[in-house]
């Protein structure tokens, strides 16, 4: 059986869920990988150690930057030389559009945000979320290849073979791009979400420290949002001891806290971590839905009924804002920070 699996990146910042999409492959037999854009000839050292039996390599100065079109066509032409049986894509913003694209050219079907897969005879079974989550779907796909996306921090890590090295087989570009990138603006998170083992979050709750008197001169809105700023400077304090992202309901990103980049939910980010701390978020349906697949999730809230604690393996009832503090104290001393 051939797998072929997509490695996705970002000006050479390999998206860790591409090296868990070459641990799924390895359970089925031989694996390929492809990567495409300029200077993607770097990147193959790397996805060797992680378990790609032979890389081919789109290194194209018209692949610099991500265009649907002409990574959809130079993927769909390849795999049609290739004739895989699988193709596995990470599931990102780029791998949603450009799944869909190659199956369109290949006639086929994707199937989307996988949280299992597996080999029945010549075809596959897939577990998917649905209904936000509640409930888990088993699928398979009718067509050939079956093209699947793969929920990050689902599936574990393959351990990294140091010094693993195999063939690398230059792919030429196709197609022509109808748009040009004209640049890029960054979030200033210094951890993704997606891929955060630890995310410390944080809700309306943050605002709401009447000890706080805000600068002179502010209106009640503006105050609103000093006295969250504060909330979240302890948020992202504890967050950096543990080596974690910081994340925000989306109350708080609407009131204005945050920016949308640290969202979490149903129309923010859906998240894995190992470790989910909730700081002054109530527990609404739709945060639950991009977090209750973590790992292990602490709520801190002075709220004993908010409903964030029935999702919780740890919940602390109190305020933040002596809470905080402490742990933030408390893990400097136990990590020696």
């Amino acid at each position: 059986m051939k797998t072929l699996v997509y490695i996705d990146h970002f000006k050479g910042a390999v998206q860790p869920s591409s090296w868990e999409a070459l641990g799924v492959a390895k359970k089925f037999g031989d694996v390929s990988a492809i990567v495409i854009g300029e200077n993607a000839n770097d990147l193959a050292k790397s996805i060797f150690e992680y378990g790609a039996d032979e890389v081919f390599v789109a290194d194209d100065s018209a692949l610099k930057d991500y265009q649907a079109e002409t990574y959809a066509s130079t993927l769909s032409t390849f795999a049609s030389t290739l004739n895989p049986n699988l193709i596995l894509f990470p599931t990102t913003a780029r791998t949603r559009e450009l799944s869909a694209m190659v199956a369109v050219d290949l006639n086929t079907n994707v199937m989307t945000d996988l949280t299992a897969l597996e080999a029945n005879g010549d075809s596959f079974v897939a577990t998917r979320p649905i209904y936000e989550s509640k409930l888990f779907e088993k699928v398979s796909c009718s067509g050939k290849p079956v093209i699947a996306t793969l929920r990050g921090r689902a599936f574990p890590k393959p351990e990294i073979q140091a010094g693993k090295s195999g063939t690398i087989t230059k792919v030429e570009a196709k197609g022509e791009a109808k748009s040009t990138v004209e640049g890029y603006s960054t979030s200033e998170s210094a951890v993704n979400l997606g891929d955060a083992g630890i995310i410390v979050s944080g809700g309306r709750g943050v605002s709401n420290n009447p000890a706080l008197t805000p600068p002179a001169g502010l209106d009640e809105k503006q105050a609103e949002i000093w006295r969250a700023q504060q909330g979240f400077a302890l948020v992202t304090d504890l967050a950096k001891v543990l080596g974690g992202a910081v994340g925000a309901s989306r109350a708080a990103v609407d009131a204005g806290y945050i920016p949308y980049s640290h969202q979490v939910g149903q129309t923010g980010k859906v998240v894995a971590p190992d470790l989910y701390i909730a700081n002054g978020i109530s527990g609404a349906i739709q945060h639950l839905v991009g977090m209750r697949n973590a790992k292990v999730i602490v709520a801190i809230n002075k709220d004993a009924d908010a409903p964030i604690f029935k999702a919780a393996r740890y919940g602390v009832v109190g305020d933040l804002f002596v809470i905080l503090p402490a742990l933030t104290e408390a893990f400097k001393k136990k990590l020696g920070k």
